[in-house]
């Protein structure tokens, strides 16, 4: 009797057309993003780039919709460094928020603080409290939920 350990869930991988297509979305979004006054009321920025037509159908359920996030989380953070300019934390946490809302995936976004003595600040994106676009690897206390 052979024992077999179930394989971990993945998405189909995307073709070079399908990478290229998720390239360009990232860099439009980019621009939606830096278009809106974030920067003055993030609450409203927020709410207007979840403010997006959603697909007749979402992901299948919840593993599937966490699949997706980190697979857009990647692809954000290997995409924008190529980007002139603002592509930080709360940027590219930003953008991953829209890409997930017009998939019909909600997210929440997290700002967090490293406090002293070596204070610090990142944002990130989570889906049903798992990380997407995951904090970086030293503890943040989180301040505010989006």
């Amino acid at each position: 009797m052979t024992v077999t350990s179930a394989q971990p869930r993945r998405l189909p991988r995307l073709g070079l057309l399908g990478r290229v297509q998720l390239a360009r979305e990232i860099l439009a979004t980019w621009i939606a993003v830096h278009r809106l006054p974030w920067r003055r009321e993030l609450h409203a920025a927020v709410d207007a780039l979840r403010a997006v037509p959603r697909p007749a159908t979402g992901p299948a359920d919840d593993e599937e919709a966490y699949l997706l996030g980190m697979r857009l989380g990647y692809a954000v953070t290997r995409t924008l460094p190529y980007v002139p300019g603002e592509n930080r934390c709360l940027m590219r946490s930003l953008v991953l928020t829209r890409l997930l809302a017009r998939r019909g995936v909600d997210s929440t976004l997290v700002i967090g603080v490293r406090p002293a003595p070596d204070f610090g600040s990142h944002a990130w994106v989570e889906y049903e409290g798992r990380a997407v676009l995951p904090p970086l690897g030293t503890a943040y206390e989180r301040m505010l939920e989006l």
